[in-house]
């Protein structure tokens, strides 16, 4: 199984300390990335094959990735919240001389969300040019044509393309196909089974994100297999149950104090689920 990212290393506080002591301005609006992951103590991730970043909101799995991803010349397609001390943060981060190869890239809910947008628009404007390629076949089958000249060939294929099929099979020779057949979820599910190919590093940034949990667990063994037959390695930061139990995943807790390692049974938010079912198991002996 692939390992093209070994370890990563954040600054600590004492090093933003002294990167802080070194400038001459001492008002900013913003520290941005600085003073976020080392109050959470995170000074070190160690990687596997598929390693996973959990935690609550604030804890810091976007920006790690997004450190990561900046530091690593990773290729993206959303824009992200990168403040003037972004440069300035990643030198103070060491990624261990790693060099990922060509492909690897970060997956954000941002970049899926603008994926379906685009899905949204090209079908709005195949809606809207179908309505104009039913006019054209009315227009064509029902002409008082004659062909005059070469200049009327064009028009004269029309013609005779209206007269020989019915208005469905005309617009469907003029049109692509429409996306709209798909959810939401199964656009989703697509843009991974997509942008995620071989031997590469992908950063997947809460990927269950509109994903019913039938397709999570889709998910999770599409990945599963792209990390131990497809040479990728991955690193994912998720709340979900079904993409932590991914076999032989490295979870790191990142509302432990410090973050560390942990078995992903162990962790709050699996245990409330756990807990949630077990409360209602009764109702379903009932079913």
């Amino acid at each position: 199984m692939a390992l093209y990212l070994q370890e990563f290393r954040f600054p600590d506080k004492d090093a933003e300390w002294r990167f802080f002591t070194a400038q001459r301005m001492t008002c900013y609006d913003s520290f941005y990335p600085f003073q976020v992951l080392s109050d959470r103590g995170l000074g070190r991730l160690e990687f596997a094959p598929v390693t996973i970043l959990y935690g609550g909101n604030g804890c810091g799995k976007t920006t790690a990735l997004n450190i990561m991803a900046e530091k690593l010349g990773l290729a993206r397609d959303a824009a992200f919240n990168r403040t003037a001390f972004f440069p300035d943060y990643l030198r103070l981060c060491d990624d261990g001389g790693a060099a990922p190869p060509e492909g690897s890239r970060i997956i954000t809910s941002d970049d899926v969300f603008a994926w379906m947008l685009d899905l949204r628009a090209l079908n709005d404007g195949i809606d809207r040019r179908r309505e104009e390629v039913f006019a054209e076949y009315a227009d064509a089958r029902y002409a008082h044509f004659q062909l005059h000249s070469l200049e009327d060939y064009e028009r004269l294929k029309q013609v005779n393309a209206a007269r020989s099929k019915t208005k469905s099979r005309y617009a469907r020779s003029r049109l692509m196909g429409n996306a709209r057949t798909r959810s939401n979820g199964e656009s989703a599910y697509l843009y991974f089974t997509q942008k995620i190919t071989e031997n590469a590093l992908y950063l997947l940034d809460e990927p269950e994100n509109s994903l019913a949990p039938a397709r999570q667990l889709e998910l999770a063994g599409f990945l599963q297999d792209a990390a131990r037959f497809f040479g990728c390695q991955l690193v994912i930061a998720t709340h979900s149950p079904f993409l932590l139990a991914m076999q032989r995943a490295k979870v790191y807790d990142l509302d432990a104090d410090p973050p560390r390692p942990r078995r992903w049974t162990e962790l709050e938010n699996v245990r409330a689920y756990r807990q949630f079912f077990a409360d209602h198991a009764a109702e379903f002996e009932t079913d």
